[in-house]
């Protein structure tokens, strides 16, 4: 039974690994979770920013470091996360593999535990979402599934934790049997002893065991997996596992050859497969994987009952229609943002109040106490009022995520990704690349990390270079405040308008970018269609926590330095009133304010906000906060004396486009590795920004609209 969870890492002289591996939406981070309690550290894998998640699992006295490995298809692509998973299991040997496994998608799951067996590391299957396939009419026979494949079974239900003890007894059992270097190398000892074959086919099998020997005579040294996975991965012309052979060897020459002879043996041998076959010897390998996948489903599921799946297939039939997909999706969209400004507006009003009766409240205090009337200001009028005039903005932004927490467990996000297929494919990308994007939404640093699933070079740098212009979570306060002030009645419009704007002009740039660029490989686009499910609240509520805490985050931290830093620019030099044009930070603004005058918005409060919205776009706000004054009305009667509905919406605009947040600049810079595709980010988006904003004034003042 699961007596603890350790938040640190145990003191121990050797404690098993365990590694969790499976495929995207199979249930991978729940089960982590369940086994971790969600107590888990998370940090970067060695030499890159992909996303590195670990915990410590304590079982009848028995202790255990679990490893999440990214969520992959295969180990066939040169994707990092592919690349991390693959050198994970094949460098570092774990005593176990967890393959999570989705029941209610059998036959592609398999694909990658055939993957996995190959390798030769002691595997156990988790059979997740097992509710799902049984509410579908899936009878899945879990002996006959042991059986074929020769390891352990163990159905789960993750999110409820169902089946989570049985697991990590039998994790722990097999890492037991798997603690000699010897068992870890050859198999699963704990299932069956003898390692996993696929039979390839005469001409295949040939050049298999031939490579294998070369390898065995010239790789003495060489001590992770199976030769025979080295030689098929090497028939399948995988990136990388040339340099990895020769990396592990240490350059060890054996009998009969040299490493250096390894790529003239592999070609050979490729050539040969082809003539013999007519195929190419990956695609061969390919279809063999896919054809073992789907004999041993049909070989365990026993019958098949319309279930749940008819009512998603009839779902789908309106969700993915050819002509009706895009107006619900725009209506889905659109209803959205009405519910999270409808619901949300009387929940702000409460906090813009408590927060201004708070502010007085405090003020009264220091006054009382004889606090120096520069402190007052500064800790009331500079801080309070600045990260205030944020945290006001919190209902929406939680909302919102609330919102896309659930089209996300229900299933609809997936079929957004496939409809924007053909639209992204008429930019030069294809759906997959539309995954960054929506992602963006929440913050575009999330969703330029999340450009790493993409295989080909050129898709992933313009994907990178055009997720800024993705309106992130950071931006909403500042639509929410304008549209407030201008378009009470229209406010859910409004905001879609510039999301949709954002997701427009970010096509456009990805087409313009793509035509500068050398063509890369063609790639291809494969992504699972979830059914519908009924959303879990306590998984929605997880994941809307999990995206708004960056925003307390960033108000507890970055936005309250920031309006410190204003505040002080305000008031200095000695003797010049606070937040006049004759300070610090005025001189800065009027400086600047004439460039933007073209777009409506020439005063000098409104350059300023744009120059520390670089910092966090929610400074934007807190900046306003800061030099307009206290309290969300005060914040809003004096943006209605500065501003004009015309000149609000081009200053909204220039928010959505112009130079990216530091975060968002430093990973671009880290993900490109290039100070120059970097510079020429935030200089296109500022320039297209400026241009944006003004010919939306001028164009509204020539149609009368100022």
């Amino acid at each position: 039974m699961l007596n603890a969870i350790a938040d640190v890492r145990p003191q121990t002289d050797r404690m098993p690994v365990i590694a969790l591996a499976g495929n995207p939406n199979a249930g991978k981070t729940a089960l982590f979770n369940a086994i971790t309690g969600a107590r888990h550290h998370v940090g970067n894998w060695p030499g890159v920013t992909v996303e590195k998640k670990e915990g410590f699992v304590i079982m009848d006295d028995k202790q255990a470091l679990i490893i999440d490995l990214p969520g992959i298809y295969a180990f066939s692509s040169r994707a990092i996360d592919e690349t991390i998973a693959r050198d994970f299991i094949i460098d570092e040997r774990p005593d176990v593999v967890i393959n999570v496994v989705d029941s209610t998608n059998l036959e592609r799951n398999l694909y990658l535990t055939l993957q996995l067996l190959e390798m030769g590391v002691p595997v156990i299957i988790a059979l997740n979402m097992f509710d799902e396939a049984e509410a579908l009419g899936l009878d899945i026979d879990v002996d006959r599934l042991s059986a074929l494949l020769g390891v352990e079974v163990v159905p789960t239900v993750a999110v409820d934790g169902q089946g989570v003890d049985e697991l990590l007894e039998t994790a722990f059992k097999a890492a037991s049997h798997s603690s000699s270097a010897e068992s870890a190398v050859t198999a699963s000892s704990c299932c069956g002893g003898n390692p996993f074959r696929l039979d390839y086919g005469p001409v295949v099998e040939a050049e298999i065991a031939s490579l294998e020997k070369y390898l065995v005579q010239n790789t003495a040294n060489m001590h992770s997996a199976p030769r025979r996975w080295f030689a098929v991965k090497l028939l399948e012309k995988n990136q990388g596992i040339a340099a990895k052979i020769k990396a592990q060897s240490n350059g060890s020459v054996g009998t009969s050859g040299a490493l250096s002879d390894l790529e003239t043996e592999v070609a050979a041998a490729q050539a040969r497969i082809l003539e013999a076959t007519g195929q190419e010897p990956a695609d061969l390998i390919t279809q063999v994987r896919y054809n073992k996948a789907a004999e041993i489903a049909q070989a365990v599921i026993g019958r098949y009952g319309a279930g749940r799946r008819s009512v998603s297939e009839l779902m789908d039939r309106i969700a993915l229609h050819r002509w009706l997909a895009y107006p619900v999706f725009f209506g889905i969209i659109w209803l959205m943002f009405n519910i999270t400004f409808t619901v949300s507006e009387p929940i702000a009003q409460w906090f813009g109040g408590a927060f201004e009766l708070l502010s007085d409240w405090v003020r009264g205090i220091l006054v009382g106490i004889g606090t120096p009337q520069l402190l007052v200001g500064f800790l009331v009028d500079g801080i309070m009022a600045g990260v205030g005039a944020v945290l006001e903005f919190a209902p929406p932004i939680f909302l919102l995520f609330l919102v896309i927490s659930i089209l996300e467990d229900v299933g609809y996000m997936a079929r957004a990704a496939l409809l924007s297929d053909r639209f992204m494919r008429s930019v030069g990308l294809h759906g997959k690349a539309f995954i960054p994007m929506i992602l963006g939404f929440g913050c575009n640093v999330t969703g330029i990390l999340a450009t790493r699933n993409l295989d080909n070079p050129k898709d992933r740098l313009i994907s990178i270079m055009v997720n800024p212009l993705i309106s992130c979570a950071g931006r909403l306060p500042v639509y929410v405040l304008f549209a407030a002030a201008f378009f009470e009645r229209r406010q859910g419009l409004v905001v879609f308008s510039l999301y949709l704007l954002g997701v427009l002009l970010a096509a456009l740039a990805a087409k313009v970018i793509g035509m500068l660029i050398e063509p890369g490989e063609a790639s291809t686009f494969v992504m699972e269609l979830p059914p519908y499910r009924v959303p879990r609240l306590s998984a929605v509520l997880l994941h809307t926590w999990e995206r708004g805490k960056e925003f307390l985050y960033k108000a507890g931290t970055i936005i309250l330095a920031g309006v410190a830093v204003v505040w002080l620019l305000a008031n200095l030099p000695p003797g010049t009133d606070a937040s006049s044009s004759d300070s610090l930070i005025g001189m800065i603004g009027r400086s600047i304010a004439p460039i933007l005058r073209p777009a409506g918005f020439g005063n000098w409060q409104a350059a300023v906000a744009l120059i520390f919205g670089i910092v966090a776009k929610e400074m934007v706000i807190g900046t306003l906060g800061v030099l307009y004054g206290v309290g969300e009305m005060n914040l809003l009667g004096a943006i209605q004396s500065a501003w004009t509905p015309l000149s609000a919406y081009a200053y909204m605009v220039m928010t959505l486009i112009y130079v990216p947040c530091i975060a968002t600049i430093a990973a671009i810079r880290r993900e490109t590795g290039s100070w120059k595709w970097t510079a020429i980010t935030v200089a296109y988006t500022l320039t297209l920004g400026w241009i944006l904003a003004v010919l939306v004034y001028q164009v509204g003042t020539v149609l009368g609209l100022s």
